[in-house]
């Protein structure tokens, strides 16, 4: 007989999914939760308040975990692990209801959509199905989020010319040949291994891939696969949720990015009448501070006040010193001030030959301006790309605010 109160309180706290094995060792159950341990344990308690989950309980005589960081995976992980296993007492395989899963089609240029219908008409489909998913919304989101890492089609019946989703990005445009079958189905493989949960086949496919690229000399077909890479690493680490997607998203359209930005770099000035003069500039990866790859800038160059100047020696700095050791550069350069700034740093890298995606946020007003257009923007304050970025240009001044302040307090002690 198990022992249960010395098996909960050995559960992770932590997302993941749960394997509930019968005395025989067979998987009898799996499901999936945000706090693995709270989960379990209300399947314990003396009155559940379900006859199906009091038997259930009865039969337990084992439980396994698999940690997740993410919801999201534990989503999908416990769909292929259902899928696995055929356990006897899931609902959603035995009750008759109808229930979400995702289909990939048996097409030249494969359809993915999520469908409904009961495990007894799964043979009149002619598509590979993945789930059933008890969550429909996580898995239109978490679909939502792998669509914009490996773009597929979505009409039915087969469009005869490009749509919205191309010039969002979202499909590679296979009506009009905008991308090959073998390019297409590399993408619905790399589709196939998230949801099959094989993100170790994936991570390697992946990365065999960029080298390849690499050694043909096919750079921008290798910084496409290194950006997949980091968008996976964001849905599998955590580092990288749902909400962040949907700001990066927003942001990406309201900006005119090419592609949501993975990872953001700000900039910020900190003086006191030009004493003291520091730069600061933060690094956020998927939405989160990679406090790793802050940098502070003692001023060097610039005397007095000229906050121009200074933001063009720290960006110089800055990207310089990455082209030196051959390092990846941000997708989104943000300059804490205004047109004056922004062209500053605009010149900079011109001079080092570079093309980045750079933007300035002005405090007073939140007005955001993007090179080429005469005038800013302004976002609602309830924006989810405006919040991301008061985020991160708020980061970058309280970052450079604390250096500064340390470098004035060391000289009051010197003095």
């Amino acid at each position: 007989m198990i022992d249960i109160k010395a098996t909960i309180k050995g559960l992770p706290t932590s997302s993941g999914v749960y394997l509930y094995k019968d005395s025989a060792n067979t998987v009898i159950y799996v499901g999936k939760a945000v706090n693995i341990r709270k989960r379990v344990e209300s399947y314990f308690r003396k009155e559940t308040g379900s006859v199906k989950t009091d038997f259930l309980v009865s039969k337990i005589a084992h439980i396994e975990t698999i940690q997740t960081a993410s919801e999201a995976e534990a989503l999908i992980l416990e769909a292929s692990l259902i899928k696995q296993y055929q356990p006897k007492y899931n609902v959603e395989l035995k009750d008759g209801k109808t229930y979400p899963y995702i289909q990939i089609t048996k097409e030249t240029f494969p359809l993915v959509s999520v469908i409904r219908f009961s495990p007894r008409q799964s043979k009149e489909i002619n598509a590979e199905l993945f789930g059933p998913y008890v969550n429909p919304t996580l898995i239109r989101e978490a679909l939502n989020i792998i669509r914009k890492i490996f773009p597929f089609r979505t009409c039915e019946p087969f469009a005869d010319k490009v749509c919205l989703y191309y010039d969002l990005g979202l499909c590679q445009g296979p009506c009009e040949g905008k991308i090959s079958k073998e390019d297409y189905h590399r993408n619905i493989r790399s589709i196939k291994y998230i949801l099959d949960g094989k993100k170790d086949d994936l991570y390697r496919s992946l990365h065999l891939e960029m080298e390849e690229s690499a050694r043909h000399k096919d750079f921008e077909g290798a910084a496409r696969l290194r950006d997949q890479i980091r968008a996976i690493g964001a849905l599998y680490s955590g580092t990288g949720d749902i909400n962040y997607f949907k700001e990066a998203e927003q942001l990406q359209r309201a900006i005119g990015l090419e592609r949501a930005p993975v990872r953001i770099e700000c900039f910020d000035i900190s003086n006191i009448m030009g004493n003291q003069s520091v730069g600061s500039m933060v690094s956020f990866l998927n939405g989160k501070p990679d406090k790793n790859n802050y940098r502070r800038f003692r001023i060097k160059t610039v005397q007095g006040i000229d906050d121009f100047q200074m933001i063009a020696e720290i960006v110089r700095r800055r990207y310089t010193r990455l082209q030196q050791e051959g390092l990846s550069f941000p997708d989104l350069i943000v300059i804490d001030g205004g047109k004056g700034q922004l062209a500053a740093a605009m010149k900079e890298l011109k001079k080092l030959n570079l093309s980045l995606g750079i933007i300035a946020l002005a405090k007073r007003e939140e007005e955001i301006f993007v090179p080429g257009k005469r005038n800013s923007i302004k976002l609602a304050h309830d924006s989810l790309g405006l919040k991301l970025l008061m985020r991160v240009r708020d980061e970058a001044h309280r970052f450079g605010l604390k250096y500064h302040t340390l470098l004035r307090a060391k000289k009051f002690l010197n003095t």
